[in-house]
């Protein structure tokens, strides 16, 4: 198994490369010493000690100690010569007179094996870049505390100068280089360290922005580190430089100027409350998708409430209201908060107190028993519908700061969400929730989105959003997306180089309806989601569903495959729904593929997917050739033989595939019913027709039968017809190394051409239209970039990890009907399914349809 990145330091990956690309950067330093630090090495600060101060000089000398002991405690392991402890005493002896020289050679090393991995690898481990943006900060501020330390001996000397007038100021800190006197010199030295406070302070504000970032990918089902402590850490140690700069400042009295120190106050005063504001957090948020009269919870949490707060006697109460998008913006607008925010929803509950939690080290409010009464709309721009509309909820309250007891205001929007009113609503709302958390950017107007994606991206999202969603490790296949891709541009294109530069729009995804259907592409996905959920996730996680495929597609694989060959895929004319493809043979012996009637949640809920594959004994082997018991045995559940314990004798519910009459050859012509594509064959081919079980029939409702599936396309049987004879189309050399499910070739025979007649007659009805047509080049052509002669690949898609800092900051950079799900309208009247009825029988009664129906 290859080894996950997350975990994988930048020395693991620079062991795997070859030594002979990496033997240029240890010139300066023997690589047979290098190979004992291992990735003790880039856990060290040497990027970020650059300069020759007081402070760096400290460090380096730190640094060669450490080095050292870890060189010689890796030395005495077992192997390891007494060599190796000669070269490190000399290392020791020549950088002990220079230690800011090992601290640079470090540095070029380590800068020479971050190019040699992105040359070979694309990536750095995400672990790297963490422990990088960790010790930035650490770096950071261990350089803030040791320029207050000099600050503070500065003015110390100041005042004993004054007082005796014999301490020498070289004798304590270095002194100027302009040669400046000892009052500017502590001015320059405190604006200098308030303005690394400030650097400091950044950090924190952009670590703070990414955790935000990572709440909201979350909500599409990213994975996410919640804890707050270490970042409380880092604003309360800020918190305490700022008061000893605040004293220095005070102490220094008349050695400053008003105006140095009437600023130094300003700065420092609003890194405080930069500070206390961006520290009050929506630590759990509400439903992104909130019914009306619904209870839900919510909870905010104080960084800094532990070191402002402490226990007083009554905490200050924190208050939810909902506010429009317009009022969100008003919010974060530079002008600031108002005196107050009218709500544009009734909630109840609404006001908590602050609460110390975890031994008093943890100031939060939770909000367990909110609930909204209604909503007031707001009005909406062009065709945009409710579902569309986003509001979010404020969390605010205010506290007194400080002795001269200062009111702070605090506030903290929520994600954006969406109010619905009914369950029907709850598929569209989800979708503008799904894009807008997937392609938000930090610092955003609220809550401004981008219009159009790339489409590699949406493809991100939608692989994160299945597995998260169905609770699997096994994600969608670049099969997969090819598929999706067509289905959402109605384009037939078949190189996965065809979509990666193009974009999707809000519009495509779930505004307009796909072609001959009446759904949206988001709506369609949807139900696939909900069904693999609730009924399939053991079968996709075990690969025995290929699921998004055309039917077209399909035809090809199995076309040439023996008699009972099947295969699953999730319908295309339906949602929700699931299908088993299967090779019969007609009574001229030709090979047919016939789709069963798809099978909805509640279908399965009556009797399991892998039982009703046993029931079939016309289905004998999965795509390619894995028989089917031996696939699908775990998921059959175990029928009891006998009387059971009361004496009953088990009545078992089977599902079997009724036909009114035997599989024949078809009629040349079909009146009426001719399918919107045809399958042009060469010299041997195939031509598709309709089966005569495709005769129009009314399936009777009975209690035990599954439900009648209305407006479903016409689907086609395919027969192999050797009268048709058309100019063979030539095929490329490399066909059989078309990418295809189970490491298996494509079927080199029998390719369909599929290619829209002139002459089809397209279904009347809107929802009667078949599958979108595929070109017989799309068939052919070899799918490029898709890993080559299989479906499953583990390590295809590796875990799935936070954003870097690196990551983010490219993030920052790209940008990051009332009715809900609509209604299809009135339902037509049941028409001739396409599919083999399947029907659910009892042993011991007939439930089979009457042949008279």
């Amino acid at each position: 198994m290859p080894s996950k990145p997350q975990i994988m330091s930048l020395w693991g990956l620079v062991s795997q490369m070859p030594p002979e690309k990496l033997q240029r950067l240890y010139v300066d330093f023997p690589h047979h010493l290098r190979h004992l630090l291992g990735d003790w090495l880039e856990n060290q600060p040497w990027e970020f000690l650059v300069g020759s101060d007081a402070f760096c000089c400290n460090m380096a000398s730190t640094l060669l100690s450490a080095t050292v002991q870890h060189l010689q405690a890796s030395a005495r392991k077992p192997g390891e010569g007494s060599t190796i402890l000669q070269h490190i005493n000399t290392l020791e002896s020549i950088y002990q007179r220079d230690p800011l020289k090992l601290v640079a050679i470090f540095r070029q090393i380590l800068q020479g094996e971050k190019k040699a991995v992105m040359e070979q690898f694309r990536h750095l481990p995400m672990s790297f870049h963490w422990k990088q943006e960790e010790l930035k900060f650490n770096t950071a501020l261990q350089r803030l505390r040791h320029r207050v330390g000099e600050s503070r001996l500065l003015r110390e000397a100041l005042q004993q100068k004054a007082e005796a007038g014999q301490v020498s100021l070289h004798s304590l800190i270095e002194t100027p280089a302009n040669g400046t006197g000892s009052s500017e010199a502590l001015a320059t030295l405190l604006q200098e360290t308030v303005g690394e406070l400030e650097t400091a302070q950044a950090l924190v504000l952009k670590r703070i922005q990414i955790w935000k970032r990572q709440q909201q990918l979350a909500g599409n089902g990213a994975p996410f580190d919640e804890n707050l402590t270490q970042l409380q850490e880092r604003c309360e140690s800020l918190v305490d430089i700022y008061f000893q700069l605040q004293q220095e400042v005070g102490a220094a009295g008349g050695e400053l100027e008003p105006k140095t120190r009437a600023t130094l106050i300003s700065r420092l005063d609003e890194v405080l409350q930069t500070l206390v504001t961006s520290s009050f957090l929506v630590e759990k948020q509400p439903p992104q998708v909130l019914k009306t009269q619904t209870k839900f919870q919510a909870g905010v949490r104080f960084l800094l409430g532990p070191r402002f707060l402490g226990t007083p006697a009554k905490f200050p109460l924190v208050r939810a209201d909902m506010v429009t998008e317009k009022q969100a913006r008003e919010l974060s607008s530079t002008q600031g908060p108002g005196a107050g925010v009218e709500s544009t929803g009734e909630i109840t509950n609404n006001t908590v107190p602050f609460e110390n939690m975890g031994s008093g080290n943890c100031c939060s409010a939770l909000f367990k028993n909110l609930l909204l009464k209604k909503i007031k709309r707001c009005e909406r721009k062009g065709t945009e519908s409710v579902t569309e509309e986003k509001c979010a909820v404020l969390f605010s309250t205010t506290f007194m700061l400080g002795p001269n007891k200062l009111p702070i205001q605090l506030q903290a929007l929520s994600l954006p969400l969406v109010v619905i009113v009914h369950g029907n609503q709850d598929n569209n709302a989800k979708a503008t929730i799904l894009w807008d958390n997937a392609f938000s950017e930090m610092d955003r107007v609220p809550f401004v989105v981008a219009e159009r994606v790339p489409w590699e991206k949406m493809c991100e999202t939608l692989n994160l959003k299945f597995m998260a969603e169905v609770g699997t490790n096994q994600g969608l296949l670049p099969e997969h997306f090819l598929f999706l891709a067509q289905k959402i541009f109605n384009d037939n294109s078949l190189s996965i180089e065809a979509f990666q530069h193009r974009s999707v729009s809000w519009s495509q995804f779930n505004k307009e309806i796909l072609l001959g259907r009446g759904f949206t592409f988001w709506q369609w996905f949807d139900g696939v989601l909900d069904l693999t959920k609730r009924c399939l996730k053991s079968y996709w996680s075990d690969r025995l569903i290929i699921g998004f495929i055309s039917k077209q597609y399909v035809t090809n694989l199995l076309l040439n495959e023996p008699d009972g060959t099947f295969l699953l895929r999730f319908s295309d004319s339906e949602i929700g729904g699931i299908t088993i493809a299967h090779v019969i043979r007609g009574q001229d012996g030709s090979p047919q593929i016939e789709n069963i009637q798809p099978f909805s949640a509640k279908d399965l809920s009556i009797r399991s997917l892998g039982d009703r594959i046993r029931d079939l004994a016309q289905l004998k082997n999965l795509y390619p050739k894995k028989p089917k018991d031996e696939a699908f045995r775990s998921h059959y559940k175990h029928e009891q033989i006998g009387k059971d314990g009361r004496g009953y004798v088990p009545a078992t519910i089977k599902m079997t595939v009724e036909r009114d009459q035997p599989l024949s050859t078809p009629e040349p012509q079909m009146p009426t019913m001719v399918p919107s594509y045809d399958l042009r064959m060469a010299p041997d081919s195939m031509n598709m027709q309709l089966s005569p079980d495709m005769v129009p029939q009314v399936y009777p409702p009975h209690s035990h039968s599954i439900p009648s599936f209305q407006a479903l396309p016409r689907e086609e049987s395919v027969n192999v017809l050797p009268a048709f004879q058309e100019p063979r189309l030539p095929m490329p050399s490399n066909l059989n190394q078309m990418s295809l499910p189970f490491d298996q070739p494509h079927p080199h025979r029998g390719l369909l051409l599929c290619q829209p007649q002139e002459h089809a007659i397209s279904s009347p009805e809107p929802l009667l239209c078949p599958d979108v047509t595929m070109e017989d080049s799309c068939l052919s052509q070899q799918v490029g970039g898709f890993p080559q002669g299989t479906w499953v690949g583990d390590d295809m898609f590796p875990p799935l990890l936070p954003p870097t800092e690196q990551d983010l900051t490219k993030l920052i950079l790209e940008g990051q009907a009332e009715s809900g799900r609509e209604s299809l309208g009135a339902q037509p009247l049941p028409q001739p399914s396409p599919y083999g009825q399947s029907v659910i029988s009892m042993s011991h009664l007939d439930l089979r349809p009457n042949p008279s129906w």
